[in-house]
């Protein structure tokens, strides 16, 4: 039987397959179309004649941070995001690199590194055992202005990790075996920091700009020397000077109230006590020098390290967003001024950029790339044309139009999740800026006209004053530079310091 139905079978198929084939070829029948409509065009052009117009921008709506003090003097802030069960939870005490003793730099940062290193019962495997534990992730630190504690933690997980942070915060052990390995670490990071132009160039940079007696101009890090001399003595006392209740805001961000913080944290951190901080000074930085030239040495390095400013604004500045903008035109974004001239004109690098370092006090103006040894002088010259261009021309519409939207339309991201708000409030806390800073920014930035971005240019960017500090290999970068005649020429370490004769 099989074998006579065989051909049937082939024979069917060959007959499905034809019809198959022959309605695929036959013309479509045409659509029915409801009166006063018409169909779409099946084979529409794109007009790649102009960019697409971007439509207004949506608005924004950003969490509130809500704030208050404990009896203590404690204060505490809360931003409620419930999107997701998560909290992050930042300890911010005013315990900077600011904080550090004129002979000892380094100590802050040093101190804020070895909270985790021991605390309350647990030594440091301990506590990293907790935190994993918990599904958490913890980090130390301090940077010029403030030392914090950041927790990453799952909502359910919260109470245990307000433990494990109250112990980090009020019963660090500093044990001398942790403080003994830690400072042998820091020495080894000061030795790869030699073989590290890149990271070379900014230590030297703030050192000759803002000088060795202001705070903005010590390394934060800490000195071959002043390493030498941490011990558990130095950083105890630190410790107990400046980490007081009153110098101190614990700040909760994402599935948490007000009401349920106060009370967790009132219950963990409402015994802290301690005096009042005194104020920090408020130092001027060191009068502007005439435009100078300033060469570390790394010899045979087949790349120099440019940085090129002067001492810009601080955070509280009302040009703030005027600033903003002007830098976002020079050299804030891959489009910039900068990184269009030295690295889609001339091919000189891969990135280069701009920046206002603003704090508490001004803070630094820089303009920096790597380039190559034999363009270091050229690359000078673009940065310099730049930078006396933004001053001298006004910016054009179009031109200010994309920086406002670079700026507004990248605010988002900055609090799509937790952990990128809750960095975000935090700069609000170590700056003492209110708490509706971020709701008024996109306004502020909307309202800065062409003539705004010329006058800070005129009143922040100053050509005549620069400091130009290279990292690169003396030998072949200094002739060059001479010629330039752009201004005196002399060496410094790699601390910023003139070397020893």
């Amino acid at each position: 039987m099989t074998p006579r139905l065989a051909p049937y079978r082939l024979t069917l198929a060959a007959v499905l397959i034809a019809a198959a084939t022959a309605a695929s070829l036959a013309p479509a029948a045409p659509k029915a179309t409801t009166p006063g409509t018409h169909a779409m065009p099946t084979h529409a052009t794109p007009d790649r004649t102009s960019p697409p117009k971007l439509p207004p921008a949506a608005a924004i709506r950003l969490p509130r941070m809500q704030t208050l003090k404990l009896a203590n003097g404690l204060q505490l802030s809360v931003v409620e995001i419930h999107k997701a069960p998560v909290v992050d939870v930042t300890v911010i005490v005013g315990a900077g690199a600011v904080r550090d003793p004129d002979d000892l730099p380094g100590l802050a940062t040093f101190t804020a590194g070895m909270l985790d290193e021991g605390a309350g019962i647990r030594n440091s495997l301990a506590i990293a055992d907790e935190v994993d534990f918990l599904g958490a992730s913890l980090s130390t630190g301090a940077g010029l202005e403030a030392a914090q504690i950041n927790l990453h933690i799952p909502r359910r997980g919260l109470e245990a990790g307000l433990d494990l942070l109250a112990d980090l915060t009020l019963r660090p052990m500093f044990p001398d075996s942790e403080i003994a390995r830690q400072r042998e670490l820091r020495h080894s990071q000061l030795l790869q920091l030699r073989d590290q132009p890149t990271s070379i160039a900014p230590v030297a940079f703030n050192s000759v700009l803002f000088g060795p007696n202001h705070p903005y101009g010590r390394p934060i890090g800490g000195t071959d020397a002043s390493t030498e001399r941490l011990d558990r003595a130095r950083v105890t006392s630190f410790y107990s000077q400046y980490f007081r209740p009153t110098n101190a805001t614990v700040l909760l961000v994402g599935d948490v109230t007000m009401a349920d913080a106060r009370k967790l944290v009132d219950m963990r951190f409402g015994g802290w006590g301690g005096d009042p901080v005194p104020a920090l000074p408020v130092l001027a930085p060191p009068p502007a020098a005439a435009r100078g030239f300033y060469l570390v040495d790394k010899t045979d390095a087949p790349q120099s390290v440019i940085r090129i400013g002067n001492v810009g604004a601080a955070r509280s500045t009302p040009d703030y967003y005027a600033l903003q903008v002007l830098n976002t035109v020079l050299g804030g974004s891959f489009t910039s001024r900068l990184n269009h001239n030295l690295r889609e004109t001339h091919g000189f690098t891969y990135s280069a950029s701009s920046a206002f370092e603003m704090r508490r006090l001004a803070g630094p103006f820089r303009a920096g790339a790597s380039v190559g040894t034999a363009k270091t002088d050229s690359a000078v010259i673009e940065f310099m044309k730049e930078m006396r261009r933004v001053r001298d021309e006004a910016v054009p519409d179009t031109e200010l139009k994309k920086a406002k939207q670079y700026l507004t339309l990248g605010l988002a991201g900055d609090f799509e999740g937790t952990a990128q708000a809750a960095q975000r409030f935090a700069d609000l806390v170590v700056n003492h800026l209110p708490a509706d800073t971020w709701d008024r920014y996109a306004g502020g930035i909307e309202s800065v006209k062409a003539a705004d971005v010329q006058r800070v240019a005129r009143k922040y960017v100053d050509p005549d004053h620069f400091v130009v500090l290279i990292v690169g290999d003396v030998k072949q970068i200094e002739p060059g530079l001479q010629a330039l005649n752009e201004g005196a020429v002399s060496h410094r370490d790699l601390w910023g310091q003139a070397p020893s004769p």
